[in-house]
This record gives C-alpha cells, sequence and structure tokens, in this order.
C-alpha cells in the first residue's frame, strides 16, 4: 500500500503531489487542512517518497494504487487535492471511480496531453554519481550544471536520503521514470465524463492551463469552476499558499 502521512481528524481528504515530489511538500498545508476538520492523508505515489518502487509507472495503475488505500484503509467517499501529476492522476481517478469522490481539486494541470517537458531534470538527476559517494554540497553541485533555478533543485534536493552511512540516494525511482516519462502527460479520454463538483486552480504565470483550455475541460469535468491564484507559476500551492489554502477551503466546505 502507498506510504503516507496522516494528521487531523474529519473528513479524509487525499493530497496527492507532483512527478518527482512527495507527500511531504505538502506539510505546512496538510496541517491546515487538518486544523479545518479534514483526516489529511498526503501520499507518496508509487516510486516517490517512501511508497514502494516498480518498473509499472502509469496512470492506470496510480489510480488503482488510490483504490486500494482508499478501501484499505476504510476511508469511503474522499475529497481529493491533486498537483500536476498528481491533479492528473486524480482527474483518472474521478472518472473511473466516481463512486469515492465527493470533492475534487486539480492544481495547474489539465486533462490534455503535455509533450515532455522534463528532459533537464532527468539529465541532471542521471548526471549525479552516487557510487563516488557525493554528499549533498557535491549533488547539488552537480544538479546546478543543469538547473540554474535554485528552487527546482531545491525540490530535487529534498529526494535526497541517507540510504546508508555514508551513501546518498534519491528515494524516487529514476530508473522508472526514465522509460516512463511520456507517460505523465498522458491525456484523459475525450470521451470521459464526470460530474462532481471539480476545482481547477492555475498560476497567473503557469502556462499549463489556457484560457483556450477551458471550454475542452468543461466538457469532460461537466461542472468544472475554475479559479487563478496571483503571484505564482506551476507551483502554485508553494508560491501562494494562503490564496491556494482559501480557495480550496471554501470550494470544499461550500
Amino acid at each position: 500500500m502507498l506510504h503516507s502521512r496522516i494528521e487531523g481528524e474529519g473528513k479524509p481528504l487525499l493530497i496527492i503531489h507532483g512527478f518527482m515530489g512527495m507527500g511531504d511538500n505538502w506539510k505546512t498545508l496538510g496541517g491546515q487542512y487538518g486544523a479545518q476538520g479534514y483526516q489529511v492523508h498526503a501520499i507518496d505515489m508509487r516510486n516517490h517518497g517512501k511508497s514502494f518502487h516498480t518498473d509499472v509507472f502509469t496512470y492506470d495503475v496510480m489510480v488503482q494504487d488510490l483504490v486500494e488505500y482508499i478501501d484499505g484503509n476504510n476511508l469511503g467517499v474522499v475529497d481529493v487535492i491533486g498537483h500536476s501529476m498528481g491533479g492528473k492522476a486524480a482527474m483518472f481517478f474521478a472518472i473511473q471511480h466516481p463512486e469515492k469522490l465527493d470533492k475534487l481539486v486539480v492544481a495547474d494541470i489539465g486533462p490534455k496531453y503535455y509533450a515532455p517537458h522534463h528532459q533537464t531534470e532527468l539529465a541532471a538527476l542521471n548526471a549525479v554519481d552516487f557510487s563516488v559517494k557525493p554528499d549533498r554540497t557535491a549533488v547539488e553541485a552537480k544538479l546546478s550544471e543543469y538547473i540554474k533555478d535554485a528552487g527546482t533543485r531545491q525540490f530535487l534536493m529534498k529526494n535526497l536520503y541517507w540510504k546508508e552511512p555514508g551513501q546518498l540516494d534519491f528515494r524516487f525511482n529514476l530508473a522508472a521514470f526514465n522509460v516512463s516519462i511520456d507517460n505523465i502527460g498522458e491525456a484523459v479520454p475525450e470521451d470521459s465524463r464526470y460530474d462532481g463538483p471539480t476545482l481547477f486552480l492555475r498560476g497567473d504565470r503557469s502556462k499549463y492551463i489556457k484560457d483556450e483550455d477551458i471550454d475542452f475541460i468543461k466538457t469532460i469535468f461537466i461542472n468544472a469552476e475554475f479559479k487563478t491564484i496571483s503571484n505564482s507559476g506551476h507551483w502554485v500551492h508553494a508560491e501562494n499558499p494562503k490564496e491556494f489554502l482559501d480557495f480550496t477551503l471554501d470550494f470544499l466546505k461550500a
């Protein structure tokens, strides 16, 4: 079963992180939702965080993982917040298992196909040679040869851990990412329909959900609402957490 960080009491709220992320990325917001009457499950998806590694990495198996997690924990009907890859997984979950979902929040991702665009990050990660037992400073120095944005480097560095004394490694399954990267951009089938309450959030500086995407999204997610978060790019929950929290709570509690 998927690893998770659970806190709070009340209605189950699953939070699904993005590609190369983990549930711990949501620690602060998770605590705030927990204080608002939710039992928050910040999940590590397969091949991420402390969850299991596997060669198979598709949205279909991610959905099955979520079903097994919900049933295994006797959660019944849940609310879900998903960002980026997690938002796409949440969309597939909503369409395939609407009976398990009350309200859906999708953060800065649409149901359309996205071409692979993580090549620079993957090249950087693959360039790290753990056989020479680098320390954290050396790992970041190698990443910085490829990735100039400090925020992106720190996001990836959160995945470093001591596999054994003196030996760092990444928590995620880089080998699976290398061969499955095309799957991350998979589109939700155009003939799909979900009529439950859905909130799509997008960053005002992000290009993941464009104005011209909205009509198409509404053909699949019939009762979709849209909110734009100010002063933020793709990492809407990290760049403007207050607005993200306010918009999501207004929707979830309505």
